[in-house]
């Protein structure tokens, strides 16, 4: 299950006043991880990022689909689906799609048997609501759209015979402009978020009784995260940046895992972990074939399932979908350390979306450094005690960019060149590196003059 801008500081088990019940008793009964990371802060890049292990620069991929678009995920790429499908497994998608509305890339092209739900966000029109490829309404009711997809799911459980089968549920909530059912409006006391999300909470629980009901608790692995950080509202918890941005806030996410007899009741993960993991993770604990391409993601099964250290680590990249086309990159993180090299200028793009200036990004003249495990809000850059760390991330960051896609490189090589002044402060958006520092102004050695 995979929500559409739910915040790392949503649910109640993660430090919120909002009622979520289901959620809560899923982490008291399962597992929560506190460092989950999306795999990018948009939409269609970051839900690709997920079903195929990649990253959505990858997958032509970037920033997320318009209604009509003439494109989508890459059908070379090898979704989660297909892997399942391949096992012998039932495949279902419910939900919102977004990797693109054209039929050849719809989920029933992509290794789903069945899909039931809407082709892209709750902010664009018409949002026609489906089955398979045929248009059951095509400007649907958005207010009902949980309702539906929580009563889509139970039937599907409840057909269940002996045959293993993989449902991706995809919330449409609580994207804005966040709708709940009239069964949920103004019951929270927390406005149209609020109540979204507490009819998003009831319907997991809904789930999680028609798995019971089945029978199947002990045969069910069950995960909830979302696509990437809050929008315009709701709640990053005690984090930096929001959707779109690559601050913290844009990318850490909720996750929640539950198998009975398998999971420990109320295990805490803090080991870093992202949503590029569970294809690879998932491929481990249902035996499923692994893609013929390189995975950005790693298998965390042991971590998971088991209470142990993952055995492999690997960097992990934060693109921005705000810059050059979606290609920008902006940090890199190991482990706790990460390295920002690049940042938006004009300010974080969930200010003002609908901006006339140009989505761009400049390059820092001095990377800075955080430690997000110490500093979670990025609030102190320690680059100048720790040259050696930014160095192995620079390097680190240099191999990583030559193994994607050429148009990639070429949008890494364009953005190393469009410096911002070295007059920056640390974690500000970049000055013009044209742009003298005022006459009053005064400037350290090391930050004075424009580059």
């Amino acid at each position: 299950m995979i929500c559409d801008d739910l915040g790392y500081g949503d649910p109640g088990c993660y430090g919120s006043n909002l009622p979520t019940p289901s959620l809560n008793a899923m982490a008291a009964e399962g597992l929560l991880c506190t460092h989950f990371n999306a795999a990018h802060p948009i939409c269609s890049a970051s839900r690709a990022g997920l079903l195929t292990g990649r990253y959505g620069t990858r997958s032509n991929t970037t920033g997320a689909f318009g209604p009509h678009s003439v494109s989508g995920t890459s059908l070379e790429e090898t979704l989660l689906s297909n892997l399942f499908h391949d096992r012998g497994y039932k495949t279902k998608a419910i939900g919102k799609w977004h990797l693109g509305d054209a039929p050849e890339y719809l989920p029933t092209n992509r290794g789903f048997d069945s899909f039931y739900g809407v082709p892209y966000s709750v902010d664009m029109k018409p949002l026609p609501l489906m089955r398979d490829t045929m248009i059951l309404e095509p400007d649907t009711d958005r207010k009902e759209l949980t309702r539906l997809y929580a009563e889509e799911a139970t039937r599907y459980i409840e057909q269940q015979t002996e045959v293993p089968f993989f449902l991706y549920m995809a919330f449409s909530y609580p994207h804005d402009p966040a709708r709940a059912s009239k069964r949920f409006q103004g019951k929270t006391h927390f406005g149209n978020v609020g109540d979204s999300i507490a009819e998003i909470d009831w319907s997991v629980g809904e789930v999680m009784k028609a798995v019971e009901k089945k029978g199947l608790a002990d045969e069910t692995l069950v995960m909830f995260t979302s696509d990437h950080g809050p929008w315009y509202q709701g709640s990053p918890g005690f984090l930096r940046g929001r959707k779109a941005s690559t601050f913290e806030g844009g990318f850490r996410v909720p996750f929640l895992a539950k198998w009975s007899g398998v999971i420990g009741r109320g295990r805490i993960v803090e080991e870093w972990c992202s949503n590029l993991d569970v294809l690879p993770t998932l491929c481990t604990v249902c035996d499923l074939k692994p893609p013929a391409k390189p995975l950005d993601g790693v298998d965390k099964a042991e971590v998971l399932l088991e209470g142990k250290r993952a055995m492999e680590q690997k960097p992990i990249l934060y693109f921005s979908p705000m810059g050059d086309r979606g290609m920008d990159i902006h940090c890199i993180r190991r482990q706790e350390w990460k390295l920002r090299v690049a940042q938006g200028i004009g300010g974080e793009i969930y200010l003002n979306d609908r901006s006339t200036q140009a989505r761009k990004s400049a390059w820092l003249a001095r990377p800075e450094l955080y430690n997000v495990a110490l500093d979670p809000t990025e609030s102190y850059d320690v680059a100048d005690p720790h040259p050696e760390i930014v160095a192995e991330l620079l390097n680190d960051l240099e191999s990583l960019m030559q193994t994607f896609p050429p148009q990639v490189v070429e949008a890494y090589a364009a953005l190393k060149f469009d410096k911002g002044s070295i007059t920056t402060p640390p974690g500000a958006s970049p000055r013009p590196a044209t742009q003298n520092e005022p006459a009053w102004s005064w400037e350290p050695a090391d930050r004075r003059g424009a580059q």
